[in-house]
């Protein structure tokens, strides 16, 4: 097996066992990298010298007889939202394309603190408005299983170069799913933790009462040993939790049984009519699954969450046409020139947005004005409520919620650029959890015509040790998570064609 292929405990057994160095592992992933970005375009922006650097700090550390932590000289992958200090930032956008942020964010400095190797900043969706990274400033990336598909979005550079062994895990952000879509579409495991686990500071914002960094990794052990480094208090951040952080690690290996699985039926609707059936039928056999481990499942129904698209589309884009007003030109970031400061304003933001951007800050922006707030705004942030109490009420009876991560397995590039309903509809599975603030994992759990689908599971406020528990009993008696397909670098020629390059 390839050094790149390797789950990030297997890699920490090869660096502590002496078998392999650190900058080996770091060379093997870089040229992995660059034999794959020709199909996968999973980066922005590849950073060898940092990394190989790092990796020579960690090799020395060995060589003195120093403990590793359990992360120490993993290859790690961040979504190019997470400001790098005296590296470029860019949110996919080419309204940041030159963007050097003066400080790093908070969890990459925690990722640095462990010992963890940046191999580099991976493409996304602009501003992490998306669900297909079709979106970016910098052209789309690939799903590693159909590369004439999306990989998700808006963490879908994130999610492909974890799937296509370009790094051995990665961060991304999750506002509306942007975590948990791409990790079922791509086959790797994907967490948003609960709201507040995580600090956002440095994290560029989209929508600050949603937005949360989280894990994306090959199983659900590096899923958990990664939480450990992020999660924690932070007093640069006003939502940071300061509370506690459990060993996440020993959550996993303990049995399930008496488990009680709740099977909310607004989880398994699409478009007013139920998930089809490629997806329907690997949840339906991982449930089956679940109860042979002794747990008990029962359907149940959240009838608020039926208006979740509706009410998460007025409450994103108000608090991202608040957060983007920055962007103007004067401060930091691309400026285009005009006869005077307003005209300036106006085709910095015109020609520095993208299209998707710019129509989420006109239908926040329309939320917000007078005359409107109360009916759409504050009318969302009630029926938020409702939400939230619906899962409170679920959460009196069930252990933990399950349904799809996504309502389709991975669909091909372009097919809803030109329907942004249908593109947000993506996410309906997943919308619900962010704006409850709740935390949940997609883990792999089949195959339908050969692309991954993922199964979710949600869980009560700040208890992701019992999300793990549970995916990682399932990941023990399935093989799904250790499947991955990338077709050969010989096919680079023909795409590379294609998109005219």
């Amino acid at each position: 097996m390839e050094l790149t292929e390797l789950t990030a405990h297997e890699v920490h057994e090869l660096l502590t066992g002496g078998q392999v160095s650190c900058r080996e592992v770091t060379e093997a992933v870089l040229a992995r990298a660059e034999q794959v970005e020709p199909l996968a375009h999973s980066y922005i922006r590849l950073t060898p010298e940092i990394a190989l650097a790092q990796a020579d700090e960690i090799d020395q550390r060995l060589a003195r007889g120093e403990s590793l932590p359990p992360l120490g000289g993993i290859p790690l992958a961040l979504k190019d939202i997470m400001c790098t200090k005296g590296l470029i930032t860019t949110c996919g956008s080419k309204i940041l394309e030159d963007f050097i942020p003066p400080y790093d964010a908070t969890i990459v400095t925690r990722c640095y603190e462990q010992g963890m190797v940046l191999v580099g900043k991976t493409n996304m969706d602009e501003f992490a408005m998306g669900s297909s990274t079709e979106n970016s400033a910098f052209g789309p990336t690939h799903n590693p299983w159909d590369i004439e598909r999306v990989p998700g979005g808006s963490s879908g550079g994130s999610a492909s170069a974890t799937a296509a062994n370009e790094a051995i895990m990665a961060l991304g952000s999750d506002t509306g799913g942007s975590i948990r879509q791409p990790a079922a579409l791509c086959g790797v495991v994907g967490m948003k933790p609960t709201y507040g686990r995580v600090s956002r500071q440095g994290l560029v914002a989209f929508a600050s009462s949603l937005d949360q960094i989280g894990p994306i990794t090959k199983d659900v052990t590096d899923c958990a040993h990664l939480l450990n480094v992020i999660c924690g208090h932070d007093p640069l951040d006003s939502t940071s939790v300061d509370i506690p952080v459990p060993d996440f690690a020993q959550a996993l290996g303990k049995e399930i049984k008496g488990l009680k699985i709740g099977l909310p039926k607004e989880f398994f609707e699409y478009e007013g009519k139920e998930v089809g059936e490629e997806v329907q039928a690997p949840i339906r056999a991982a449930l089956k699954i679940f109860e042979s481990l002794g747990a008990e499942i029962e359907e149940t129904s959240l009838p608020s969450l039926s208006y979740c698209v509706a009410t998460y589309y007025l409450i994103a884009p108000a608090e991202a046409s608040s957060n983007l007003a920055r962007y103007d030109g004067v401060q930091y970031g691309f400026r285009a020139p005009g006869e005077d400061i307003v005209d300036m304003y106006r085709k910095t933001r015109d020609q520095g947005f993208g299209a998707e951007v710019k129509r989420r800050i006109m239908l926040g922006t329309y939320a917000l004005s007078a005359g409107y707030y109360d009916a759409y705004y504050q009318k969302a942030q009630q029926v938020r409520t409702l939400m939230v109490q619906d899962f409170q009420r679920a959460f009196e009876k069930y252990d933990v919620l399950m349904g799809p991560t996504s309502p389709t397995v991975a669909f091909r590039l372009g097919e809803r650029t030109a329907d942004p309903l249908a593109m947000y509809l993506s996410d309906v599975c997943t919308i619900p959890m962010n704006l409850a603030g709740l935390p949940a994992i997609s883990v792999p759990c089949g195959f339908s015509d050969g692309l991954p689908v993922g199964l979710q599971i949600v869980g009560r406020t700040l208890d992701e040790e019992t999300l793990l528990r549970a995916a990682h009993a399932f990941e023990q008696s399935t093989r799904f998570h250790s499947r991955r397909n990338l077709p050969a670098s010989k096919d680079a020629k023909a795409l590379v064609e294609r998109r005219g390059e």
